[in-house]
């Protein structure tokens, strides 16, 4: 109020004409300045000192640093504690509920989001309830700040508004250091049925002079074993079934197993009485009681089975059935004479009912495949095939021996049929063949598979099959129902029995020898006519041209019916015969044996002294 003056100082004027500027000395208001005021002496010399000459340029300060919003404030997040109230209708337990969430609102961005903490089996979609982004503040386009927000104070975000309780450290610290005024944190507000969850139910317990803790800290492990028998015969197919009932004395239950023997035929559930206390008397029931009784409580019992309940060589009843104890452990002894005093155990010998032997009856045996493999079915549901001689199978593999049979049979166009029967050394197998005959009106081909043939009048028990020692020159074969002659065999046949001639009998070895006896005498003596066998072939061949051409004038002939009676004359296939015998046949058949051309004929197929090669012969008779 003592300021009169205002103006400001006089900077400018003149001074022998020459205009100057000085610095003011007094201020607006006439106040005296006392800064920048510099005698004359010491402007001239500033005027005259060059500062950049003597010390340089001046280095210029560094500008201050520039950090961004997003780098100033990275993972810096304000957090808040709130709540919200929810109604729930169609509730009679809860009117309402309180659901507890955190806001978070992170600098950097200046965005929100709000979370839920995850309750187990609340039954409710928790975790993050609004996302991470710019939240508006109202209709104007405006958006929440950090400056918005403070504790004890609502919070509306799209309808649901949250009351902000309180704020971490961080959060008040930072609020703080801003000028903002924070209020006083508030208290959370719980859930109440939630709390109503929590309360434990008031359990009214009367006192008892019976401590259970003391039973099962003194008795826990200890268990009583007897050996009893639950007879069960007075049932259908009942039977006396072996069980051991357990006695836990640490809380009086009891539990039966049943004792599997091995290939009873029962499924192994070794448990026939769970674990649980079991009634002894029930208390008088009433008639609207329901028989089926899903538990038993003490209400319903008046006494539960118990140690006294049970001793060897006294029969208890548990849940229906009757069980005789006959014997026990040394445990349950050792407690019985202890506890009641009780010595005597003895045990008490249960009679076995000896099993019945049943014969084991093998069944005919069907024809079906072989009989060793079809006789494993009788001894094991998983039949294995039989052992094989394989020391057999190694030294006899590939070795055969072949004969030739004939069909016994009534019908005259079976017993034309040839076959060729393979024995196989390697398992005593027998396979049967016969060679297509053209025009003969019967398919050939495997009439046999490779088997092994069982000799008439084999039995299950005691079986023969055929061996190589009963096949003979002459012999039968019956294989399943038909009957073969043998007509023939291979050489092989004789030169394998020769050369073991220790394994076969000496009549089966002289069959062979007598039947390749004149096939050896008809060899050896054309290995002795090798010379003149070109020249007596081409002869034979001139000759049973000129037959032919004689024959032709004799219609009377029939040439099917001459090679006929010589195939059946030769029986044993060896191709000669004997000639009274073949001069016989010629008569019966009006073969004009007296001309010339045909006893030269005869004469050229001669084999020896009294055998002719007919095959030879009968080329003059085509067929």
């Amino acid at each position: 109020p003592q300021k009169t003056s205002f103006h400001r100082s006089q900077t400018l004027g003149y001074k022998n004409g020459f205009a100057f500027s000085q610095l003011p000395t007094v201020g607006i208001g006439g106040e005296r300045l006392y800064e920048n005021q510099l005698s004359q002496a010491e402007l001239d010399e500033l005027s005259k000192t060059g500062p950049t000459l003597t010390y340089g340029q001046a280095k210029r300060a560094p500008p201050s640093g520039f950090l961004p919003a997003y780098v100033a404030f990275d993972k810096k997040i304000l957090r808040f504690d709130a709540y919200f109230q929810e109604d729930v209708s169609l509730s009679p337990e809860e009117p309402y509920r309180i659901r507890q969430v955190c806001i978070y609102y992170y600098l950097e961005d200046d965005t929100m989001s709000v979370f839920e903490p995850v309750v187990q089996n609340s039954g409710l979609p928790q975790g993050k309830l609004v996302r991470r982004h710019r939240v508006p503040k109202n209709d104007h386009g405006d958006h929440y700040h950090w400056k918005d927000l403070n504790r004890g104070m609502n919070l509306t975000m799209y309808g649901r508004t949250y009351r902000v309780v309180d704020c971490d450290p961080f959060t008040q610290v930072f609020l703080e250091s801003q000028g903002i005024e924070l209020n006083p944190p508030e208290k959370m507000v719980l859930d109440p049925y939630t709390e109503l969850r929590q309360t434990p139910m008031h359990k009214y317990i009367t006192p008892t002079d019976f401590d259970q803790l003391k039973q099962f800290l003194t008795y826990d492990k200890q268990v009583l074993r007897f050996y009893a028998m639950w007879d069960d015969t007075e049932n259908i197919f009942g039977e006396k079934h072996p069980c051991i009932i357990h006695y836990y004395l640490a809380d009086d239950t009891v539990q039966v197993r049943q004792v599997y023997k091995q290939n009873d035929g029962r499924d192994p559930f070794p448990i026939l009485i769970k674990r649980q206390r079991l009634p002894k008397t029930f208390v008088d029931k009433k008639k609207t009681f329901p028989n089926c009784v899903l538990e038993i409580s003490d209400q319903e019992v008046l006494e539960w089975y118990t140690a006294k309940d049970f001793a060897v060589g006294k029969s208890t009843t548990l849940l229906g059935r009757p069980f005789f104890i006959y014997d026990c452990d040394e445990f349950t002894r050792n407690f019985y004479r202890n506890k009641f005093g009780i010595t005597d155990f003895q045990p008490v010998e249960i009679e076995k009912n000896p099993q019945e032997e049943v014969p084991q009856v093998i069944p005919p045996y069907n024809g079906f495949g072989l009989l060793e493999d079809s006789l494993q079915n009788c001894f094991s549901l998983l039949p294995k095939p039989p052992r094989k001689d394989v020391i057999k199978m190694l030294e006899n593999d590939h070795k055969v021996l072949r004969y030739q049979v004939a069909l016994e049979s009534p019908n005259p166009e079976d017993r034309k049929r040839r076959f060729i029967l393979s024995y196989f050394l390697s398992n005593d197998m027998i396979s049967i063949y016969e060679p297509p005959v053209r025009n003969s009106g019967i398919i050939g081909g495997k009439y046999l598979r490779k088997t092994r043939v069982a000799k008439p009048g084999s039995t299950t028990e005691n079986t023969t099959y055929y061996e190589p020692s009963d096949f003979t020159i002459g012999s039968t074969v019956e294989v399943f129902g038909h009957r073969f002659v043998i007509t023939d065999a291979d050489e092989y046949v004789l030169n394998y029995m020769e050369s073991n001639a220790e394994r076969f009998p000496a009549a089966t070895l002289q069959s062979l020898r007598d039947h390749f006896r004149p096939r050896r005498v008809v060899k050896e003596t054309a290995n002795s006519d090798i010379p003149t066998l070109a020249t007596s072939k081409q002869e034979l061949d001139e000759l049973i041209v000129q037959v032919q051409e004689e024959l032709k004038l004799q219609k009377h002939l029939n040439n099917k019916n001459i090679w006929e009676a010589f195939l059946q004359c030769d029986k044993d296939g060896s191709g000669t015969l004997d000639k009274a015998k073949f001069l016989a046949v010629c008569d019966s058949l009006s073969v004009p044996t007296n001309t010339i051309l045909i006893n030269k004929l005869i004469d050229l197929c001669s084999c020896g002294e009294d055998k002719i090669n007919y095959h030879d012969f009968l080329r003059a008779f085509p067929s």
